[in-house]
């Protein structure tokens, strides 16, 4: 069954562009798009396109500082470096017109949050986004602008009390946790690679919200080698039961595909077909919590060809209600396409031909396992606090 789906989009998104030796290549929006188009996703029914716009000042300071917001502004036409700012390191290197590419991201992600929040639609997409790092006075871990936090900000300037943001990245969401550290009216759930393995070097599961909202900021730190089963018993085992609990408004999620085995900056070892798996469980609590109001969003993913492309075509696929079939062929006119634009020998399928179960956390925890240890500090960091036992 299809589902009303608007998806923010501008040719001028791929113009977020650090330079041909960055990981973070605008080439793998490029080819999503390219395959979902090839798949007919955008021609189902219910599904459009949102006109798209940079955000303005205004927009940008719900989340970072008139200071930081110049520096971009001012980077992106000297290209000179401005250390106080983390402008000009590896990570975020200047590039020409560099705060017009970022505000054009967050104006995307805010476009799609309006659709869902006026009713135009019951989900919406922008799969530029998801720069979940960026901090309010400087950018951080290849992100300028924070366009999630911007767009739940907004949510909230429009009266939303209840906001639930899921990041399925395999970087913690620090950013987007900061902003909302102190406000009960956010959960921000962050599943993620251990800190002690991998940038940013935060989300412990002791880090659980500011005095006046304990318990509204999860972080499960998940340790290195975790993949599909063990991922979805993480998943099963804290996101469905908080996110039934508050019932939020709106479900704002982010989806770094850079959990997959293939990712060339991190150790987690999931699949595509356990990525597919999260993206159908995702957008089922969508419906089943928030009335099926849904806004997705990129985020990390640096593996262009092989991994970012195939899980985000089936993210967009799942949204528009008209999954596909994990062993379909890609398309041969894709497979050119893709193998033109980078050199490479692009999948022939959209699987990894995994098949992908797990076991319910709550039928039996083993303390000698690193991942049910990780599990269990969440729940009893966080559980107690919404008054659900951690235990149950």
């Amino acid at each position: 069954m299809g589902c009303s789906l608007r998806v923010a989009w501008d040719d001028g998104l791929t113009a977020y562009n650090f330079g041909p030796q960055h990981p973070l290549a605008p080439v793998r929006v490029e080819l999503t798009m390219a395959l979902a188009r090839e798949f007919g996703v955008f021609d189902t029914a219910g599904v459009s396109f949102v006109p798209v716009e940079p955000a303005d000042d205004k927009l940008l300071e719900l989340v970072h500082e008139p200071d930081y917001i110049a520096a971009v502004r001012r980077a992106g036409q000297t290209l000179a470096p401005d250390d106080p700012y983390s402008l000009g390191t590896p990570d975020n290197p200047v590039f020409a017109g560099m705060h017009d590419a970022a505000a054009l991201i967050s104006g995307a992600s805010v476009a799609a949050a309006g659709a869902v929040w006026r009713g135009e639609a019951e989900h919406a997409a922008n799969l530029a986004g998801g720069l979940h790092h960026a901090m309010p006075n400087h950018a951080w871990g290849f992100c300028v602008y924070n366009d999630p936090a911007i767009a739940i900000a907004w949510l909230l300037e429009q009266g939303a009390k209840r906001v639930a943001y899921v990041d399925v990245d395999v970087h913690h969401g620090d950013g987007v946790q900061k902003r909302f550290y102190d406000d009960p009216r956010v959960l921000t759930i962050s599943l993620h690679e251990s800190p002690a393995t991998l940038f940013p070097g935060t989300g412990t599961p002791d880090e659980i919200g500011g005095p006046n909202a304990e318990g509204y900021a999860v972080n499960v730190a998940l340790p290195a080698g975790t993949n599909d089963g063990l991922w979805m018993r993480a998943f099963h085992a804290v996101v469905p039961p908080l996110l039934r609990e508050l019932q939020p408004e709106i479900l704002v999620t982010q989806h770094g595909c850079d959990t997959h085995a293939l990712d060339p900056l991190a150790n987690l070892t999931l699949s595509l077909d356990g990525q597919r798996q999260t993206y159908a469980e995702l957008h089922r609590l969508a419906k089943e919590t928030a009335g099926g109001r849904w806004v997705l969003m990129g985020g990390g993913g640096y593996e262009l060809v092989q991994v970012v492309p195939r899980a985000w075509t089936h993210l967009l696929a799942e949204a528009a209600g008209s999954p596909i079939a994990s062993d379909t062929m890609t398309p041969e006119t894709w497979r050119d396409f893709a193998h033109t634009r980078t050199g490479e020998v692009p999948p022939l399928r959209m699987t990894d031909n995994r098949t992908v179960g797990y076991s319910r956390f709550e039928d039996g925890y083993d303390p000698d396992d690193p991942v049910d240890r990780a599990i269990q500090a969440t729940r009893k960091a966080v559980f107690p606090c919404h008054g659900l036992d951690p235990n149950l």
